[in-house]
């Protein structure tokens, strides 16, 4: 029989993290953010990409997916603290935390 619940002195931010980056599509999306202006179509964006994030919109197009689905996986990342939200008019659009994902991979090299 074998046990599958964290050690105790796992951190459970960090499990999260790597549990929304274990999706393919997921770990796609953010690598994508990393450089918005190299992979969105910045003259279609209704706020800096750099500043604000990119229209999830934009994010959609570009996966090839569902709206839906694209969502979802985004509301993924944000929840693990990857990405941040931010509302512009009816669109919300998605930025990398980059101190957030420092930290955790800081964590990554502490626990291995």
């Amino acid at each position: 029989m074998t046990d599958t619940a964290p050690l105790p002195d796992t951190d459970p931010d960090l499990v999260n993290a790597l549990r929304a980056l274990s999706n393919p599509m997921r770990l796609q999306m953010l690598r994508w953010l990393r450089e918005p202006e190299r992979h969105f179509p910045t003259e279609k964006a209704i706020a800096d990409p750099a500043e604000v994030g990119v229209c999830v919109s934009h994010i959609q197009a570009k996966a090839g997916l569902a709206q839906s689905t694209v969502s979802a996986y985004m509301a993924e990342l944000q929840r693990a603290g990857l990405v941040r939200a931010t509302r512009v008019g009816k669109w919300t659009h998605y930025k990398r935390d980059e101190e957030r994902i420092a930290g955790l991979v800081a964590e990554l090299g502490r626990s291995l």
